[in-house]
């Protein structure tokens, strides 16, 4: 990890946990539903940014992770934490199930097959599948988690559950970068034909992008319905899709900063400017526009590697 992504990551950490010091209860819970973005759209980048996947139905296993959590705690009692690790393989499941017959689908093809799937599981919770869902009125009555004893009500409380969790996955994403499938899932983002050439699975990383992506997304629904304790399909929605794809473009895909700043502008820019109700949004999306027409690799795009000069004559020199 470079010297700059160490200090940038040092200051955001400091500023973000050193918050809950100086801001009120509203503000509080304003970073908790930023961290819950950020969550959300890192779990996206491993599909859109890393694999170069368009997927615009991430919303439908956010709901798989959160409605898994509401069901086995209000019908098993099971603790809401405990269900975190159950509620991303379950969603990892269902990515895999729904995403292996398309999966050799590319761009707008992909993009309109994941809309699709985001609709009809928000319409297959409305219509109570199974009796278990709770149709259009939910599940409710879901416990606030415990974490050593500690039963977490509060907007600051939930605040370290949440970040804690968010700089966990940064850490681990991170590595996941460094590493032969990171490197596999950027040969897809950047040829599929000469990664496919170079003896890459294609098929393999694609489906275990979406499985990894959807995975993260279900354990993010499950710390969604342990602070709201009430979920309803409306929560799931299409737009919810489409303000985490465009995070990850704005803030710059495959760049992790990126989806950090593109989450805290998405997220919680808006709010600074709620007085301004009427107008707030026009504005907004005048500047999204700006943006993208100026930076159309994103705010904080990802670093090219270059190599130097002397760097590829020792490369050719050697044995």
């Amino acid at each position: 990890m470079s010297r700059g992504l160490l200090v940038s990551y040092a200051v955001l950490t400091l500023v973000l946990f050193g918050a809950p010091l100086v801001l009120d209860a509203y503000w509080v819970d304003v970073l908790n539903s930023v961290g819950l973005y950020a969550l959300l759209a890192l779990s996206l980048n491993i599909i859109l940014g890393d694999a170069g996947l368009f997927n615009m139905g991430h919303a439908a296993f956010y709901a798989v992770g959160a409605y898994t959590t509401a069901i086995l705690n209000t019908r098993l009692g099971l603790p809401t934490l405990w269900a975190l690790p159950v509620s991303g393989l379950v969603a990892a499941l269902f990515a895999a199930l729904v995403a292996r017959p398309v999966i050799h689908l590319r761009g707008d093809y992909l993009l309109i097959v994941t809309i699709g799937l985001g609709e009809i599981v928000r319409i297959a919770l409305v219509n109570d599948v199974f009796g278990l869902t709770g149709g259009s009125n939910g599940l409710f009555g879901i416990a606030r988690p415990t974490l050593f004893g500690l039963k977490i009500r509060r907007p600051h409380e939930f605040f370290y559950l949440i970040w804690a969790f968010v700089a966990l996955t940064v850490f681990l994403f991170h590595r996941l970068e460094q590493s032969r499938f990171g490197r596999a899932l950027n040969y897809l983002r950047e040829d599929p034909v000469a990664a496919e050439g170079s003896g890459v699975n294609t098929g393999r990383y694609r489906l275990l992008a979406f499985a990894l992506g959807a995975a993260w997304a279900g354990m993010t629904g499950n710390l969604y319905a342990a602070k709201m304790t009430i979920i309803s399909p409306e929560s799931f929605s299409f737009w919810e899709s489409v303000l985490l794809f465009l995070i990850v473009i704005l803030g710059g895909s495959g760049s992790i900063p990126g989806v950090l700043l593109g989450a805290f502008l998405v997220v919680g820019l808006p709010e600074l400017f709620r007085g301004f109700a009427s107008a707030r949004m026009l504005v907004f999306g005048l500047v999204m526009m700006v943006l993208m027409v100026f930076r159309t690799q994103g705010l904080l795009p990802l670093r090219t590697v270059r190599f130097k000069k002397s760097d590829l004559q020792r490369a050719k020199a050697a044995p």
